[in-house]
């Protein structure tokens, strides 16, 4: 008996110090950095008794650094849905057990399983534009920005970033086309616009750079930089459109290569948490996508906050647009001088 509760604590020694040593390997932007580490990583690494440790850069980087490894090297990666989009088509991703994940239960049905199977997104979002009403006429509608009616200097999504085909897709509505069916008049406006262009950008702390410095003025971008730029210049202003803004849903996928996959789930039962998402809407990270969120009217006002909100956005055909990013990036290259 003396043997055997020596084996015992021996045993449970041994399974302490195999979870210490576990190590998850996020893949995310890295931006708001200091706030999700505060409200994510530092808690979830305190409850969990391992290490968290990261690969930063944009979606497309970060995608392709993935699938040149076959999935391998990541145990959790943040994208946007376009992106995890092309995740999907490529193989790259695990299907996931939403059982494993039980505060899925507590999400807006939009977003318990957004693309058959895969995993749930954390926060939805809106894509529209941003200016600063103390420099620039009011811009009301996708026209009044892509068709070169504005006075101010403008800074486009480059065009490997979520947003950039965007561009292209509401290039072509403003133009009278559908880009995915004939996508020469929506460049042809991008062309004409050219001259209002400061620069493109392809972070998200790179556009808050431009318009900080005063470089550019109007700019294209999902909600959760607006806190980032008001701190910057205070009188950046969310455009009302008439036309209405892009819904965006960021995504939490396990790459098939994936080492600690309960690891993996625990954590993204974490972001999804009350706790978690609340923090993240009050400090301006990201929009709350958990239905027990609960929000002041000022709070709100920052994000796309309660589903008769996110009934209201414009959707993209992520599978069409996917199908034509090869030639939109080199037509866009052509342009710019890529």
């Amino acid at each position: 008996m003396k043997k055997l509760g020596t084996l015992s604590v021996l045993a449970l020694v041994a399974s302490a110090a195999a979870a210490q040593s576990e190590t998850l390997t996020v893949s995310w932007w890295g931006y708001n950095g200091d706030k999700l580490d505060a409200n994510i990583i530092e808690p979830f690494k305190e409850m969990c008794g391992c290490d968290v440790v990261f690969e930063t850069g944009n979606n497309a980087d970060r995608l392709g650094k993935l699938q040149a490894r076959g999935g391998k090297g990541v145990d959790v990666i943040f994208l946007t849905d376009a992106y995890s989009q092309i995740g999907i088509e490529k193989g790259v991703f695990q299907e996931f057990d939403a059982s494993k994940a039980p505060n899925i239960e507590n999400i807006y049905p939009v977003a318990r399983d957004p693309q058959g199977g895969f995993g749930p997104a954390y926060t939805v979002g809106r894509i529209g534009v941003v200016y600063d009403s103390a420099t620039v006429e009011p811009i009301t509608s996708w026209a009044d920005f892509l068709g070169g009616e504005t006075d101010g200097k403008i800074s486009l999504p480059g065009i490997t970033t979520t947003a950039g085909p965007m561009v292209v897709v509401q290039a072509g509505m403003v133009a009278g086309t559908d880009a995915y069916e004939d996508d020469a008049p929506a460049f042809e406006l991008i062309e004409a616009l050219k001259p209002h262009v400061v620069k493109n950008y392809n972070t998200g702390s790179e556009m808050v750079n431009l318009v900080s410095t005063g470089e550019a003025q109007i700019t294209m971008t999902q909600d959760f930089t607006l806190r980032s730029l008001r701190e910057a210049v205070p009188t950046m202003t969310w455009a009302d459109l008439e036309d209405g803004d892009i819904a965006v849903l960021n995504t939490l996928n396990i790459p098939k290569g994936a080492e600690n996959v309960d690891l993996a789930y625990e954590f993204i039962n974490f972001v999804l948490s009350d706790e978690v998402q609340q923090k993240n809407a009050e400090q301006g990270v990201d929009a709350p996508i958990n239905m027990n969120v609960d929000l002041t009217p000022e709070q709100a006002a920052m994000w796309t906050y309660g589903e008769e909100a996110i009934d209201e956005l414009n959707t993209m055909d992520y599978a069409k647009m996917n199908a034509h990013k090869s030639d939109w990036i080199d037509m866009w290259n052509e342009i710019f001088g890529m």
